[in-house]
């Protein structure tokens, strides 16, 4: 495909890098020519300098043949007009980065007025990506498919679990099948599992499990299912404040420690409901005196990595809480998974994957889809969830007939909100949703998934 994205900054390169990946053809636009140079540098891509908004650059660069306009520039009304430009000047898809709260409320309103195909505001779908770790103490991570009746979580075998020197074969059984690894991740080595491979304590796991079953089953494995009634968070940003909305809708209590008065004033104003401390939350005399060493969760969400990263260490040191960090630049992934800092979350990845599994989607819309896109395991492994159509080859024949890719899995069946944990026996049909996990990056049909 054809594809024109407006700004080259961290998402914008982030993404380039995707769908460079994936044999696209990708053209960046951005006023600095200083950014232009560092993508020409790292990606074999065409650049242009220039304002995105102007007429005569999107025909210089090519709209009037894209396929796809992506506006990811940091003004959230230069994404709106651009796109609207481009919407009217080749009828091409049109995707934008929104995010300013002003713009949440509204934002279907202005999708349908401007034609646009997808809107993304990467602080909201953090927040809705924390929010969801907070429900499910239990995760490090945690992804939801079939329209939230299936959730994949990832978790670290404890000492003496149920699962030490379990082989997955026996996993099924036990549990009725209601538990199926996806994805073992063991010094640094990634499996997807086969029936004979025997788990160890210190495995990193990824696992489907029902929603109405997490909890019984974390149980019984091992995993501390507490639920998570008081909040603290550090920083007083745009994620703090949709978070704290999610949290407050949970009846979960939420504290937030900002540094800036006038935006404790405003946060205030906003969220009546939430604790507002005006103060450093890197202050550990100040965290002492606030009873984070009591708090169940603490999510470090402050504009500098390396505070969120020492803060993360510090709670775990003092506190049993979860611990949750926004990372926004740096790239040390390695590093940070040798850290105890619980969970990280990437805004710029989850807003790479919202709009790689559009462009997906784009490309299969008359076959099977992939509706739901996830990287996992510093982005080593993908889960898909396809929307399956009547496919010969693969629809209507047993699993184990079906010639599979290796390190491959099929970990789920949803047939009309039934979900099904896939045996060798079951099989694939016409109205399906089903989820797909692999080390193989770029699949975009069902047909992918055989040899």
């Amino acid at each position: 495909m054809n594809i024109i994205i407006a700004g080259c900054g961290k998402v914008g390169l982030t993404l380039g890098e995707q769908l460079v990946a994936e044999n696209h053809e990708v053209t960046f636009i951005d006023s600095s020519q200083e950014k232009l140079q560092k993508v020409v540098g790292m990606l074999d891509v065409q650049v242009l300098l220039g304002n995105c908004t102007v007429y005569s650059t999107l025909r210089e660069a090519g709209i009037e043949h894209a396929d796809l306009f992506i506006a990811v520039t940091n003004s959230d009304e230069i994404n709106l007009l651009s796109c609207l430009i481009a919407k009217k000047a080749a009828n091409c898809h049109t995707v934008a980065r929104v995010r300013n709260p002003e713009y949440n409320e509204d934002i279907q309103f202005i999708k349908s007025e401007l034609g646009l195909s997808l809107t993304i505001n990467p602080e909201w779908a953090s927040a809705v990506e924390i929010a969801r770790l907070i429900q499910i103490p239990s995760a490090m991570e945690a992804n939801s498919f079939a329209g939230n009746h299936v959730n994949m979580i990832r978790f670290v075998i404890p000492e003496n679990s149920i699962l030490n020197n379990m082989k997955i074969a026996d996993i099924g059984h036990k549990y009725s099948n209601k538990i199926l690894v996806c994805v073992i991740e063991r010094n640094h080595e990634i499996l997807i599992p086969s029936g004979d491979i025997i788990l160890k304590s210190g495995d990193s796991i990824s696992v489907i499990i029902p929603l109405a079953s997490v909890n019984h089953i974390c149980t019984e494995i091992g995993i501390d299912t507490k639920p998570i009634k008081n909040v603290t968070i550090a920083g007083g940003g745009t994620i703090s404040y949709y978070l704290a909305k999610l949290l407050i809708r949970m009846n979960v209590s939420v504290k937030i420690i900002e540094l800036d008065r006038k935006r404790c004033e405003e946060l205030s104003s906003l969220l009546p409901k939430a604790l507002i401390i005006n103060g450093d939350a890197t202050d550990s005399q100040l965290l002492a005196e606030e009873g984070v060493s009591e708090t169940d969760a603490f999510v470090a969400l402050t504009g500098f990595d390396e505070e969120n990263l020492l803060l993360s260490l510090h709670t775990h040191k003092i506190s049993k809480a979860k611990n949750i960090i926004k990372i926004n630049r740096i790239n040390f992934d390695e590093v940070i998974g040798e850290l105890n800092v619980g969970s990280v979350i990437y805004p710029k990845n989850i807003t790479t994957e919202f709009i790689t599994q559009y462009v997906r989607a784009m490309e299969n819309s008359m076959g099977n889809s992939v509706e739901t896109l996830y990287k996992l395991m510093e982005n080593k492994v993908e889960a898909l969830e396809f929307k399956v159509k009547d496919t010969p080859g693969i629809t209507g024949i047993q699993l184990q007939d079906l010639e599979l890719k290796k390190n491959l899995i099929i970990c789920c069946i949803n047939r009309h909100e039934k979900i099904i944990t896939p045996t060798g026996r079951d099989m694939i049909l016409e109205g399906d949703s089903v989820i797909v996990v692999t080390t193989h990056l770029g699949l975009k049909n069902l047909c992918d998934i055989l040899i």
